[in-house]
């Protein structure tokens, strides 16, 4: 039997073969753990981006590099980095779960969050909103 491979990577999806399945599934329990990816969000200003995340987005500022260059805040487990770029240049786009979507699109409205699309449910199911940033960036926060 041949195993479909590709750079090294094995195709584990849609396949019959009972061998194919064994050495994924070992491959599987062999893979190493991560922990969630850290955005980093293109800003103006560092130390602006992290006083607005603070007052209106409900973070706390965790560090601000000597130059000002970049920045972190944090909300839970969630951390975001800042990195001071020169306009113009492109936002980001985030997805966002919120496990109680009412309660969190409640308590960013209260804030002052810049609400750019209000909370409703959406032709594809998600019930969303979205908001947006000093510097343009994206955050959309859903529950399906």
């Amino acid at each position: 039997m041949q195993l479909h491979q590709n750079l090294g990577a094995v195709h584990c999806s849609g396949t019959s073969d009972l061998l194919h399945k064994n050495y994924c599934m070992m491959d599987k329990e062999k893979m190493s753990s991560m922990s969630q990816p850290v955005p980093e969000l293109p800003v103006e200003d560092v130390e602006r981006a992290q006083q607005h995340y603070r007052e209106v987005l409900g973070f706390e500022i965790g560090w601000l590099y000597p130059g000002k260059e970049i920045g972190a805040v944090s909300r839970g487990d969630v951390v975001i980095f800042f990195r001071k770029r020169n306009a113009p240049f492109e936002p980001a786009t985030h997805w966002v779960f919120a496990e109680d979507v009412d309660a969190s699109y409640n308590e960013l409205k209260l804030s002052g969050a810049n609400i750019v699309d209000p909370l409703e449910k959406k032709p594809w199911g998600l019930r969303q909103f979205t908001v947006k940033d000093l510097d343009g960036n994206i955050f959309h926060f859903y529950h399906d």
